[in-house]
């Protein structure tokens, strides 16, 4: 068992899982989650879900509801942080650049309502979604201070992809958020993936599902928190809620310090290098 000092200050995460339905307006959407942020004060970090405010399956709907990183969602977000005094990370938005590209774009927000860190999704989805059609992949990975220490963000399928997840924490991630419009269909997909990335790197994973139905499609919920040992201190479960849990960043060098498996990992181009000789007798 990992022990951590009982100095070591906790910090407070808020799991806000929310529905898109499709006869609710985008303004009266942002409305309706930044009444339910309200309605949780106290905590240090509020995580919200990919596309929330536009809806992840308004394909059609993509152009019409782009918007800059001064639009209606990130404003509230920045306005929202400041009244509440705490870093928000709005999930992700339908993002226009200046060039008029379309991306799906996180946004973490720091408690002075400025805005700590973007990330524009590299892996974007086209498995039975018009994502990858329609939006364009991002090229950065930054990692950034949050509540959590130091921060990465990436979203939804991203989550399957070890190589990018090693990237991380080879740029120092303590900690990943994941915003997801994770289907139903592949929940346990969700739950295996989220643990074992925690296992892999040694640092919190808190992934923050949409709920609901869209499109027809119905969405996965089960937001959830998960520590560096692997353990899930909370998760939510089908429907809207918001789900707060006390968790100390300082479990991050406890568990490095006491299983450290990173120091034995190669860099991922030395595992290229590998022969490929299978030993076999001739």
């Amino acid at each position: 068992m990992v022990s951590v000092s009982s100095q070591s200050p906790a910090r407070r995460i808020a799991l806000v899982q929310v529905a898109s339905p499709e006869h609710e307006s985008r303004e009266a959407r942002i409305d309706r989650v930044a009444e339910l942020l309200r309605q949780h004060p106290g905590a240090d970090l509020y995580v919200l879900p990919e596309l929330w405010s536009a809806g992840y399956f308004a394909f059609e709907r993509y152009a019409e509801l782009a918007e800059t990183l001064d639009g209606p969602t990130v404003t509230m977000i920045r306005r929202l942080a400041r009244e509440l005094g705490a870093a928000i990370h709005l999930g992700s938005i339908v993002e226009r650049s200046p060039e008029g590209t379309l991306h799906n774009t996180a946004v973490l927000v720091g408690a002075d309502g400025k805005i700590t860190q973007t990330y524009r999704k590299i892996h974007v989805f086209g498995y039975q979604s018009l994502e990858a059609e329609l939006l364009t992949a991002g090229s950065t990975l930054s990692v950034a201070p949050s509540p959590l220490g130091a921060t990465a963000s990436i979203t939804c399928y991203d989550l399957r992809f070890p190589g990018l997840w090693q990237e991380m924490s080879v740029r120092g991630a303590e900690a990943v958020i994941v915003p997801a419009a994770w289907p139903a269909a592949r929940r346990e997909h969700w739950r295996v993936l989220t643990q074992a990335r925690a296992i892999e790197h040694q640092l919190w994973v808190v992934a923050v599902n949409a709920c609901g139905v869209q499109g027809g499609v119905e969405l996965g919920g089960h937001s959830r928190i998960v520590d560096p040992a692997g353990r899930v201190l909370a998760e939510c479960g089908d429907a809207e809620e918001v789900v707060v849990v006390d968790v100390d960043p300082a479990l991050v060098t406890a568990v490095r310090g006491e299983f450290p498996v990173i120091g034995d990992r190669l860099a991922a181009a030395a595992y290229g290098t590998l022969s490929a000789d299978t030993g076999a007798e001739a």
